[in-house]
């Protein structure tokens, strides 16, 4: 009384599917360099992309090196006049 039973639901009869064989040949791949000179080319930036930062490195470096001999001179110069 309190369980309701749903109706017995029949299944449908399973339909065949006719199977399709198909030979697909891939098609040929164009392969194509973008340049003969793409590799030197990108070891080129790189190269560059290394060496500037090398630079701005060595520069920075002797920048605060001299600064810091500057504050060194000054700070001694203090000490001899005293």
């Amino acid at each position: 009384m309190f369980c309701p039973k749903l109706p017995d639901v029949p299944t449908p009869p399973p339909t065949l599917i006719p199977q399709q064989h198909h030979k697909h040949n891939p098609a040929p791949v164009a392969r194509r360099l973008l340049s003969p000179y793409a590799g030197p080319v990108a070891a080129v930036l790189v190269g560059g992309v290394v060496l500037t930062a090398l630079l701005a490195a060595v520069a920075i470096t002797a920048i605060s090196v001299a600064i810091s001999a500057v504050v060194l001179r000054s700070l001694m110069n203090d000490a001899n006049r005293c």
